[in-house]
């Protein structure tokens, strides 16, 4: 509920700490009287002029605080862009020089690739046991019939390396073993699509950095050939652009390493997945076929 942009919470939180702030200062005033009381005596009207004084300060102090908040409460709140734009990173980006923007346009790319294989893999996980538990069990109702039709119920690399296998049934070992490991190279190849990208931002965007910094050193040595008397301001403006810059690319090259790996990690853990679900399906094939 607000009124007037005036929110219930906002009165009441500052009307707590005006009365706080009330009761901390009469408590004050009244350890000082008792203190001068008993220091030197003093007349009622001096008294009564002193509380009335405080009061009128109080007073005074009360409505300057609310009004305040009054217009605290009815400012328009900051968007997202002039909270960004009013941060310092605009001034920093347009210090940081030309190399600036091939920075920017690497930082979006590795975003960009980064977001959808976190997709990708998102959806590509499995759980190994309930899936071949389901494997196991239809296999034995319905056989190489409906354990196809579980792997095209899922989705995932492992569902796919198995189903490649389970088409290949009845031709012998070797055959399921060929067809599973030629679709494991498909998926993995699948898997790790786009991973280039992301190890080349975060190779490339060190060396935009170091490129930015040289120039920089070069603009500040230029401004200290051209300058009559050499002082720090002439030469701040280059070196700043070479900071910039080299922060910038190792802002952008860690966390695209840091996610290199990340996915390189999961890309071996669906291996391992695959080829512990290949070779228990293998083992079941095998043992359905000598029964």
């Amino acid at each position: 509920m607000a009124f007037q942009g005036i929110t219930l919470r906002s009165v009441f939180r500052r009307g707590a700490i005006v009365a706080f702030l009330l009761l901390a200062s009469f408590a004050f005033a009244a350890a000082q009287d008792a203190q001068s009381a008993a220091d030197m005596p003093m007349d009622s009207g001096a008294v009564a002029d002193t509380m009335a004084g405080m009061t009128d300060t109080l007073a005074t102090e009360t409505t300057d605080s609310l009004a305040a908040g009054m217009t605290m409460d009815t400012a328009e709140p900051e968007g997202f862009m002039d909270r960004i734009a009013n941060s310092g990173l605009v001034t920093l980006f347009h210090n940081g020089g030309t190399f600036m923007w091939p920075l920017l346009i690497l930082s979006v790319i590795g975003l960009a690739v980064f977001f959808e294989r976190f997709w990708t893999f998102s959806k590509a996980r499995t759980n190994v046991r309930k899936f071949m538990a389901r494997i196991s069990n239809a296999l034995t109702k319905e056989g190489i019939e409906g354990a196809m039709r579980v792997c095209e119920e899922t989705r995932g690399p492992i569902s796919a390396v198995l189903h490649a296998g389970l088409m290949k049934a009845g031709r012998g070992p070797d055959a399921i073993e060929k067809a599973i490991q030629s679709s494991g190279t498909i998926e993995m190849s699948f898997l790790e699509r786009g991973l280039v990208v992301i190890s080349s931002v975060a190779t490339i965007g060190p060396l935009l950095g170091f490129l930015g910094t040289v120039s920089g050193m070069i603009n500040a040595f230029e401004a200290i050939a051209a300058a009559d008397q050499v002082n720090a301001k002439v030469v701040a403006g280059g070196i700043s652009e070479a900071l910039i810059t080299t922060a910038a690319g190792l802002m952008i090259a860690i966390p695209a390493q840091a996610a290199y790996n990340y996915f390189v990690a999961q890309i071996d853990k669906f291996i391992i997945e695959m080829e512990e679900a290949s070779t228990e399906m293998i083992d079941t094939l095998i043992s359905m076929e000598s029964e």
